[in-house]
């Protein structure tokens, strides 16, 4: 039979707890979820702001709902422009290009930089080592002489750092997508311009969330052009539509419209979206109020963990994992707290280092108080189920030796 590996392989995911299938969610309204036909308080999306939910001013919506093609063809519209335009003054970089997500927006990065000199090349990609799996796997396939660094361990990049010859790409998140703790980017950035090594971030879960006004990663650091040559960033998490751009100097820029295949061979997103997405990203900067009311609810989360002996992780972001160590034990602790109406699913290993899996708690600003008094009850429910399935089960080792997150 030809492809005969693919039953045992999901069989093998299931007995070690990993197996992984999509729910149908029914209906989304503000901080609830309702799925197989009941409501959850839904912890686990990255609509941080609420802004998913929240209506758009229709009038300057375009009637146009597909590109109709590649953005280098006649899929680049007034809108497209626009959105750039506006991504330019919140970046403070020379130039944007919009693509469809970003996972394809690192991969253009890891892949495109060096693409032609790949044949003789002795350069350099270094990527923190629970970077996202979009920049792990693009690393993987970049053709250069590529390296994991300690995660957020200034120490370690440097020791790299002073082993390499050529062209050297140092890569990180602002804010971790799996413990929401951030990187040291000011140190990293002094460490790349010492060993003349440029410096990309992803900003997927910055924009919005860091900053004195929500900018991300550039207003959170102070980094300019020359300390932080390229950004990569989502619409997809505090924004509240989809899609990913990349900010950096016209010459990145260009080279990238000229040697990506992701790019040239990839319809463009949508006239809507795109103006969706300028919209909400002026409805981000104007409503504050989001922000404020996230940074409160983090607060009072993580207070009320303490006090009832929860572990917390070192996040000031929405991201708040609660780590329990084993697939079983996430999975029991997950369904424990979907038998009291919240919805908060378990992360585990590949995604996460091994016993290191996890409930994933995403707060919003459309959580109240007792939306986050629930939880905290749930959650001291749940940790005893947890204990118990981790004295009764042991940690199985995936075959995958990727500890790459999702």
């Amino acid at each position: 039979m030809m492809f005969s590996h693919m039953a045992p392989a999901l069989q093998e995911r299931e007995r070690q707890g990993l197996f992984r299938s999509e729910q149908v969610v029914e209906q989304v309204a503000q901080q609830y979820v309702t799925i197989a036909g009941r409501r959850y308080i839904n912890f686990s999306s990255n609509d941080y702001l609420g802004l998913a939910q929240s209506p758009l001013p229709t009038e300057h919506m375009p009637l146009s709902f597909g590109s109709s093609g590649s953005p280098l063809i006649t899929g680049y519209t007034q809108h497209h422009h626009e959105l750039c335009e506006h991504l330019k003054r919140i970046t403070q970089r020379e130039a944007v290009l919009l693509v469809n997500s970003g996972f394809a927006a690192n991969h253009i990065i890891t892949q495109t930089l060096f693409s032609q000199k790949r044949a003789t090349s002795t350069d350099n990609l270094i990527v923190d080592k629970l970077a996202h799996a979009s920049i792990i796997e693009g690393g993987l396939a970049s053709g250069v002489k590529f390296q994991r660094f300690k995660h957020n361990n200034v120490e370690h990049l440097n020791t790299l750092l002073e082993k390499c010859a050529g062209d050297t790409l140092v890569m990180t998140e602002s804010v971790f997508s799996m413990d929401g703790d951030k990187a040291p980017i000011k140190a990293i950035a002094n460490l790349c311009q010492k060993h003349n090594a440029w410096l990309a971030v992803d900003d997927a879960h910055g924009l919005g969330i860091i900053g004195e006004t929500g900018k991300g990663v550039v207003e959170y650091s102070g980094l300019t052009p020359e300390q932080l040559p390229i950004i990569i960033g989502t619409f997809g998490k505090a924004v509240g539509t989809s899609g990913a751009y990349i900010a950096a100097s016209q010459l990145v820029i260009d080279y990238i419209k000229n040697f990506a295949r992701h790019y040239i061979y990839s319809t463009a997103m949508s006239p809507i979206n795109a103006a969706a997405t300028t919209a909400k990203l002026q409805q981000m900067m104007q409503e504050q109020w989001r922000r404020e009311t996230l940074q409160r609810n983090i607060v009072l989360f993580r207070r009320a963990a303490r006090e009832i002996g929860l572990p917390v992780c070192d996040s000031e972001t929405p991201i708040q994992p609660v780590i329990v160590g084993t697939p079983s034990a996430a999975l029991s602790m997950a369904n424990a707290l979907k038998q009291q109406g919240i919805w908060a699913l378990p992360i585990r290993t590949p995604t996460v280092p091994i016993n290191t899996d996890r409930i994933r708690i995403t707060l919003t600003a459309l959580h109240t108080e007792q939306d986050i008094s629930d939880l905290i009850n749930g959650l001291a429910h749940a940790k005893s189920v947890a204990e118990n399935s981790i004295k009764s089960t042991k940690s199985v080792k995936p075959k995958n030796k990727l500890d790459c997150k999702e």
